[in-house]
């Protein structure tokens, strides 16, 4: 038993002190047979004096006293489970070898299993950093790593977990913004893997004085709310057109560079400036243009 530092007493997990069931099994068997035994002996006795039938009843009753007596201190480990083994509320171990045990009748057996689980959290509606309303859900695989912390350091270990894993979801989807309106670097759409890992972190950080691991968390649904949803999908697409038409403009001025570097460099036409500015105005607009261009054949000079 250890102290944390806001003076919680915390439960360590020690080996328990039980022994295999086999032998008390055996054990059993010979008291049956002893039983049997005493009653097949009785039988007869019908005209035995009363201290004759005091001592076969004698004989009868502590076989089944002990029989009752061992029969009690049984129990099953199955693999990945445990017992946790308490004398009148005092923690006296854990026991996790597999297979049949036994341990004394007065001895708290409380079986907890140490398998992963996995919970897929209901959706939350929370603001992400930009104050945004947003809909989160995560999945999160889980086991008891210290059974005694499980047991005695939190009433209910399970709706423990559930209630944990909403508040460290609102945590971590409250600190990064939804999206990469203004060059964020993390984002909860974005940044999947630094999310996620931020997120298991958060996790054990809160499990931990339960005694639970947390091996996997991930998001599994992200989404604007409802009330908002429209006019953000409309921003996207508006940052989407302009990240498009900015590397539209960005390919023709280099194509329009070329064209006339070209032009000069084989001295297939002389432009003036002003000619050389029309052309240029020209070229913009069909290859940034949304529809296609319509060529105009020009039969007289290049200045008429």
């Amino acid at each position: 038993m250890a102290v944390d530092l806001k003076g919680m007493k915390t439960s360590t997990e020690s080996p328990g002190s039980t022994f295999s069931g086999y032998p008390v099994l055996a054990a059993i068997l010979v008291l049956l047979i002893l039983i049997g035994w005493n009653v097949a002996a009785s039988l007869p006795m019908h005209g035995a004096d009363k201290a004759e039938k005091l001592v076969f009843v004698s004989l009868l009753i502590l076989p089944i006293v002990a029989l009752a007596f061992l029969s009690a201190g049984f129990f099953m480990i199955q693999p990945n489970q445990a017992a946790v083994i308490t004398l009148f509320g005092d923690y006296r171990g854990t026991e996790r070898r597999e297979g049949l045990r036994w341990v004394w009748p007065w001895m708290g057996k409380d079986k907890i299993s140490a398998r992963a689980h996995n919970i897929h959290s209901e959706r939350v509606k929370i603001n992400d950093l930009r104050g945004n309303p947003i809909e989160i859900a995560c999945n999160v695989v889980w086991r008891v790593a210290d059974t005694a912390q499980a047991s005695f350091d939190v009433d209910d270990y399970k709706e423990f977990v559930n209630i944990q894993i909403e508040a460290g979801l609102r945590t971590v989807g409250s600190r990064h913004p939804y999206d990469d309106f203004e060059n964020e670097e993390v984002t909860l759409r974005g940044s999947a893997d630094v999310i996620n890992r931020e997120l298991l972190e958060e996790l054990n950080d809160r499990l931990r004085v339960a005694g639970i691991v947390v091996d996997e968390a991930g998001l599994t649904h992200l989404a604007y709310a409802s009330e908002i949803a429209s006019a953000m999908l409309k921003r996207q697409q508006a940052d989407a057109i302009i990240a498009a038409r900015a590397k539209i403009v960005l390919g023709a001025v280099g194509m329009v560079e070329d064209a006339l570097t070209k032009l000069a460099q084989d001295e297939i036409v002389e432009l003036d400036d002003e000619r050389r500015a029309a052309m240029v105005s020209n070229l913009m607009v069909v290859l940034c243009g949304e529809k296609d261009a319509h060529p105009v054949i020009n039969a007289g000079s290049l200045y008429q």
